[in-house]
C-alpha cells in the first residue's frame, strides 16, 4: 500500500433518492446528500423544477448516476444512444448544481473486446472534456475489473475518477477488489457506493443487500479507507427502508474504523 495520505478523515453519508419523495426521506434521516439516477435524460428534464425545489427546502446537495450502456461490446449503440445520453445528462447536472457523475462502461478484458476497450477509452477522453469545461467530475464505477485492468486506463485519462462499488468489487473475484484499488489508486476514489452480496459468478448475484447481510469484508475495506485518508463522499446504495434501518450499522462501522461524520 502507498503511504498513507495526511488529511482529515472525515466522510459524508448520502443515500440513492430514485424519486423526489425519496429525497425527503434521506433528508429526514439526518443524510447529507442524495445521489440521483438519470437513466433518460429526456423525462427527467420535466421534473428538474421539482428536484430544484426540493434541494432548497432540503439543503442536501446532489450527485448524479448515470444509466447503464445496454451491450457493453455494441460500438454503435455506445456511440449513436449511450454517449449522446449521457452528453444530455451533463447539460442537464448543473442546473440541480451537480459536481459528479458516475458512469457504467464495462472495461474487463475478460468479457469486453479489445478494440472495444480502446474505443471506450476514446468515449471517456470525450465525455471527460465536456464534463471538465462543465466543472464535473466524471467517476467510472468499477463492475467486475480489478485495479489492474484500470491501471493502463488511468494512466491515460488522468482526470477520470474512480466510484468504489464496494458490492461489484465483491463479484466474479475469490477477494474483494476494493482493497486492489485502495492500494494502487487511493487519489482516484472520489466517491464510494456501499452495499453487501454474498460473492457469486455472474451480475445477477450483486444482490445489493444492506450491510451485514452478506460477506463482505467491511471492516477490513473501512480500515484501509481510514489509512488512505479517505474523506469524501459514501452512497448507501439501498431502498429509503432499508437505509433507516441500517444506517446505525454503517454509523457504528465507519466510527470503529476510525472516522468521522459530517
Amino acid at each position: 500500500m502507498k503511504a498513507p495520505i495526511k488529511r482529515e478523515r472525515t466522510i459524508q453519508l448520502g443515500g440513492t433518492a430514485r424519486t423526489p419523495g425519496d429525497v425527503m426521506e434521506l433528508y429526514s434521516m439526518g443524510l447529507q446528500f442524495a445521489e440521483i439516477p438519470i437513466t433518460d435524460p429526456e423525462p427527467f428534464s420535466h421534473r428538474i423544477g421539482e428536484y430544484q425545489a426540493l434541494m432548497d427546502q432540503s439543503g442536501l446537495p446532489y450527485l448524479c448516476h448515470g444509466p447503464r450502456e445496454g451491450d457493453p461490446n455494441n460500438a454503435d449503440t455506445l456511440e449513436t444512444v449511450y454517449l449522446p445520453r449521457l452528453l444530455k445528462i451533463l447539460s442537464i447536472m448543473p442546473r440541480l448544481r451537480m459536481r459528479l457523475l458516475t458512469v457504467h462502461l464495462w472495461l474487463d478484458p475478460r468479457f469486453v473486446h479489445p478494440d472495444i476497450i480502446a474505443y471506450k477509452v476514446g468515449f471517456l477522453k470525450r465525455l471527460l472534456e465536456t464534463a471538465e469545461n462543465a466543472g464535473i467530475t466524471v467517476c467510472l464505477e468499477n463492475l467486475s475489473e480489478n485495479a489492474a485492468h484500470l491501471s493502463a486506463i488511468f494512466e491515460t485519462l488522468p482526470s477520470l475518477g474512480l466510484t468504489l462499488d464496494l458490492g461489484h468489487a465483491q463479484i466474479l473475484t475469490a477477494q474483494n477488489t476494493s482493497f486492489g484499488f485502495m492500494h494502487g489508486f487511493p487519489e482516484r476514489i472520489r466517491h464510494i457506493h456501499l452495499h453487501d452480496n454474498r460473492g457469486g459468478n455472474t451480475p445477477d448475484e450483486d444482490l445489493h443487500l444492506p450491510v451485514g447481510n452478506g460477506i463482505i469484508d467491511f471492516e477490513g475495506i473501512f480500515k484501509d479507507l481510514r489509512l488512505i485518508g479517505y474523506n469524501r463522499t459514501i452512497t448507501l446504495e439501498l431502498k429509503p427502508d432499508e437505509v433507516r434501518t441500517n444506517l446505525a450499522l454503517v454509523k457504528r462501522s465507519l466510527r470503529h474504523a476510525g472516522f468521522k461524520m459530517r
